[in-house]
């Protein structure tokens, strides 16, 4: 019964695939590619393998292997020039079981403190193959590699032979790596056939719904997923490796969790928060996010998932002046322009779905009619994405689309950082709650009560009524003028203007009065 009902299920997804070429346009889509396996090397039970590196702090890096022997040790060699190893360190390791299945010794070892922009060479466990890996620039220009929902097809084999033709410095990936869904030896083989670009440059990821693996009673969620991908949580004051942040060059780069807890009582929303607030615009002027579920999404495929946690985290992200947000999840790519809120906005960010790595489910090819105003660029095609960082106000980004073995550039666009638009990049309170609103006006209370004060002090006439008529007014527009300030984030410049005259001209006046230089009448007499 369930080998019929798979049988089904993959007739259908063949005639929807069918359907939505017809309805694709000009562009003929070639056929979807076969599920690949890549088994263990049996040479060795000691031999590294399903080797990736990811970044772990400040010019660290971290070495994540498997091996079926287990007394194989954690220790990487590693140095400047091949066969010459200057240091070495020393890691941990870890296992797990799930159902029946028994991983190999999964070892995590972290190396440095490494030079920027630099090659090294390296070695797992003592024995084996030497690797070879390019550290980030600590400067501009970056660039980054970016696919999702990549899975292990031959259309996946396609995506990564273009991502590594491309000149990149890190691999960002926005969830659903290996697609094993429960089935482990996936992960084994996913492992085996990422591993050469994995092995050179750091591959930064975030967990998608088929990471999540959990079965009710026997297994809980993302076993497998943690175990293998251990990313730098602890490193940016997470408290879980389904989100974390870091650095790279001029970059502050943030992976969320789709499914970990998002509302505003969660540990994810109270690191997020307190990640915002420490970043540094000046060190860092662009501030990147990715997570899975797209929150701005014009394809039939998946709608309205994300809105919970674009209803949570939003404004976070606005408020912080966040400049690109990448996400998976629906099979195709789609662009959009400066969004929040529903709605194009100068001051939000630019919203990329890009979940068409290659998986097996096929491509997405629905989408609704008429496009939505913010949707600038869609299509149901498998492909890469590269985002060049030239400097600290100008990226490129182009998206290739895999047109049988060619790595063909549909979509490219330039995009400028909101630093320096008189857009909020600072993050204070978000958008209309009761935190902006008791700041707007208790920072105008303060003004007043400090203009009260001085016009008490200095001024000698008893013209109590024209004082109390005047601070009426100005705590009437100045409560209004801090009010705008925190309430609309994306007006910081005009607000802040309006404030500064406000304050001048009620100074000056308040001076003319406590100096005599105008005469009003007195209390009558």
């Amino acid at each position: 019964m369930r080998f019929t009902m798979k049988i089904l299920l993959h007739l259908l997804t063949v005639i929807l695939f069918i359907a939505g070429t017809v309805l694709a346009g000009d562009y003929v889509r070639p056929p979807p590619r076969k599920t690949l396996h890549f088994p263990w090397d049996p040479k060795s039970s000691s031999q590294p393998q399903q080797v990736h590196i990811s970044l772990a702090g400040d010019k660290h890096m971290r070495v994540t292997w498997i091996t079926n022997d287990g007394s194989s040790p954690s220790i990487v060699e590693y140095g400047t020039s091949p066969g010459k190893y200057s240091a070495i360190s020393q890691g941990e390791s870890t296992k797990y079981s799930y159902v029946l299945y028994s991983s190999g010794k999964i070892h995590h070892t972290v190396i440095g403190p490494l030079q920027d922009n630099t090659t090294y060479f390296y070695r797992c466990g003592g024995e084996g193959l030497e690797f070879q890996l390019k550290t980030p620039p600590s400067k501009f220009p970056v660039t980054f590699a970016v696919a999702g929902d990549l899975g292990q097809t031959g259309w996946t084999k396609s995506t990564l032979d273009h991502i590594d033709q491309c000149k990149y410095d890190v691999h960002l990936l926005p969830g659903d790596l290996s697609y094993a869904d429960c089935f482990q030896h996936r992960w084994d083989s996913f492992g085996q056939l990422v591993q050469p670009l994995a092995s050179s440059r750091p591959w930064m990821v975030t967990q998608g719904n088929h990471e999540k693996e959990k079965i009710l009673f026997l297994e809980d969620g993302f076993v497998s997923y943690n175990s293998r991908w251990k990313m730098p949580f602890a490193e940016s004051g997470s408290t879980s490796n389904l989100y974390y942040s870091f650095d790279v060059a001029g970059v502050h780069i943030i992976m969320l969790g789709s499914y970990a807890p998002y509302d505003e009582h969660s540990d994810q929303y109270s690191w997020l928060k307190a990640d915002l607030l420490k970043v540094d615009r000046k060190r860092t002027p662009w501030l990147v996010v990715l997570f899975h579920v797209p929150w701005y999404n014009s394809n039939r495929a998946h709608q309205g998932e994300g809105d919970d946690m674009m209803a949570s985290m939003e404004p976070l992200l606005y408020a912080a002046g966040a400049d690109l947000v990448f996400t998976g999840h629906v099979h195709a790519y789609e662009r959009t322009k400066r969004v929040y809120n529903g709605k194009s906005d100068p001051c939000g960010a630019v919203h990329i779905t890009i979940g068409d790595g290659g998986n097996r489910e096929g491509l997405a090819h629905r989408y609704k009619q008429p496009p939505p105003e913010w949707s600038v660029f869609r299509e149901a095609s498998f492909g890469h994405g590269e985002l060049k960082m030239v400097n600290s106000t100008h990226a490129f980004w182009s998206w290739h689309r895999n047109d049988d073995d060619e790595s063909v550039r549909s979509d490219q666009v330039w995009i400028t950082s909101l630093i320096g638009s008189g857009c909020n990049t600072r993050g204070y309170f978000k958008k209309g709650s009761l935190a902006s609103l008791g700041g707007g006006l208790g920072t105008g209370f303060l003004l007043i009560l400090a203009g009260y004060l001085s016009l008490q002090a200095f001024h000698k006439r008893k013209n109590s009524y024209f004082a109390l008529i005047l601070e009426t007014v100005c705590a009437a527009v100045l409560t209004w003028v801090m009010g705008q300030r925190y309430m609309q984030t994306s007006k910081i410049m005009p607000a802040g203007v309006v404030a500064g005259i406000s304050v001048v001209m009620t100074g000056f006046y308040l001076y003319k009065i406590a100096s005599g230089g105008n005469h009003f009448p007195s209390k009558a007499e």
